[in-house]
């Protein structure tokens, strides 16, 4: 058997079905009109136990530069000081050509002068034009969040008392949400901002007739491209389908962001099908962190565009996927799932021995996805799987002679040692050791008390 697969006689898609050949009912934007929105640096820290310095922030920000994203959120300048540094870091980098000068920097601020004042004086203090930047201004969308969450900050702004907080009607405080939000845009607009991104949390638990107000509304107001997010990541992909294009339909002329939690794992399917019902703007994160179970991956959103339906990201370096999961995982400390679609260590790895040789005759067989498309190649792991054929191409790649005799003995001990291996393997120790790394990540309600209990000791100056 020579060392290289079979040279297929008929065409590929002749002998199996392309994935792509199905029916819908999506409509796609143009490949050159979407855009890819990274929300590592910013939603992607809010994992638990995750923390990024300013330095970390901006070299992920070059690898987010380099393989092709559009848009890349840096966080609140307005909370502290390491945000602050990381928009100067960010701004001096595309000043110095070290990120691309198309990349657009986003930075978010809740709907009130004080964060978008201090997002200004950012600006100001780097010397940077205030146009620089897209300004994200915030607030809330659904009832359960405007009139629980926000409600008090509401009444105060209306000049109304505490007392009278759960005693108003939702629309009420509809009404003063959609005020405070049109008026923070229309601030920050006669202050200097130019491009203005804006929308409601817990879009997907809203009004959809809300939703429309909002974005109606916001672009009246000064805002430049409306945001959804499904915020405690519960769409189906059916409801996307139904209200991604009712939203859309509001402000048709401006596109729309879409921004999709993963908690019932469809955060990746959910971005396409809004992608395909109305939205241009996509956000996720660098091997899908973020808060409980992450955001909609950036790698399954680009491989289902790609290898479902035809759409590929002009200028996107698909080959360099994998490096940046890799780049992410030493910089996070999150290890990626070794089956992880297109980044996880074995999906281009093959054991069994039914596999092996299907894979060793033509990698079609059993791989629809090239790897020479994410930069990699086929491995062939052996142990107590693997049948005679890929012991052959090993031997036979490593100039070993052999015959079949030779090939059954090594094949017995193979998988003599990894049954012995096996047997003797405790993972426990491992994977115990594994929980502590991540629940040491952050710092301990204990920890918290013994921090509050030494300060409550000492000294004030």
């Amino acid at each position: 058997m020579s060392d290289g697969p079979v040279e297929l006689q008929e065409p590929l898609e002749e002998l199996a079905r392309d994935p792509k050949r199905f029916g819908h009912d999506l409509v796609f934007p143009p490949a050159g009109r979407i855009r890819v929105y990274d929300d590592t640096l910013r939603d992607g820290e809010q994992m638990p136990g995750v923390a990024f310095s300013p330095d970390t922030k901006y070299e992920l920000a070059r690898a987010l530069s380099d393989i092709g994203v559009h848009i890349l959120d840096v966080g609140f300048p307005a909370v502290g000081g390491s945000e602050r540094e990381t928009l100067k870091l960010v701004l001096e980098g595309k000043r110095r050509g070290e990120l691309r000068p198309d990349l657009e920097i986003v930075c978010m601020m809740r709907s009130n002068q004080a964060d978008i004042d201090a997002t200004f004086r950012v600006m100001d203090e780097l010397g940077q034009p205030r146009d620089s930047v897209t300004y994200f201004i915030f607030s809330s969308a659904s009832d359960l969040h405007v009139k629980y969450k926000l409600g008090k900050t509401l009444l105060a702004r209306e000049g109304i008392p505490a007392s009278e907080w759960l005693e108003l009607p939702v629309g009420f405080y509809r009404e003063a949400n959609l005020r405070m939000l049109c008026e923070a845009i229309a601030y920050a607009k006669s202050a200097g901002a130019v491009e203005i991104e804006f929308g409601g949390e817990d879009g997907s638990r809203a009004d959809v007739d809300y939703i429309a107000e909002i974005h109606r509304e916001g672009l009246k107001a000064g805002g430049t491209r409306p945001s959804t997010p499904d915020t405690v990541g519960c769409y189906s992909p059916f409801a996307v389908r139904e209200y991604i294009p009712a939203i859309k339909a509001a402000a048709p002329d401006a596109p729309l962001v879409v921004h999709f939690h993963n908690d019932l794992g469809v955060g990746a399917w959910n971005t396409v099908m809004a992608l395909g019902s109305g939205a241009e703007v996509f956000t996720t994160s660098v091997n899908g962190i973020g808060e409980r179970t992450g955001n909609a991956p950036m790698h399954e959103v680009l491989l289902q565009l790609r290898y479902l339906f035809g759409i590929e990201i002009p200028g996107f370096r698909y080959q360099k996927l994998r490096e940046l999961a890799r780049s992410l995982e030493r910089l996070s400390g999150i290890p990626v799932s070794p089956t992880a679609p297109g980044i996880g260590l074995n999906v281009f790895s093959h054991e069994s021995g039914i596999h092996t040789a299907g894979m060793l005759i033509h990698p079609a067989i059993y791989q629809f996805i090239p790897p020479r498309d994410l930069g990699e190649k086929v491995r062939y792991v052996y142990g107590k799987h693997s049948g005679a054929v890929v012991i052959e191409h090993a031997l036979r790649a490593n100039h070993v002679h052999f015959d079949a005799d030779l090939v059954s003995r090594v094949m017995s001990e193979v998988k003599r040692v990894r049954e012995e291996r096996a047997e003797r393997a405790d993972f426990y120790a491992w994977s115990q050791s594994y929980y502590n790394h991540l629940e040491g990540m952050g710092v301990s309600e204990e920890e918290v008390v013994e921090i509050a209990t030494a300060l409550s000791e000492k000294p004030t100056a």
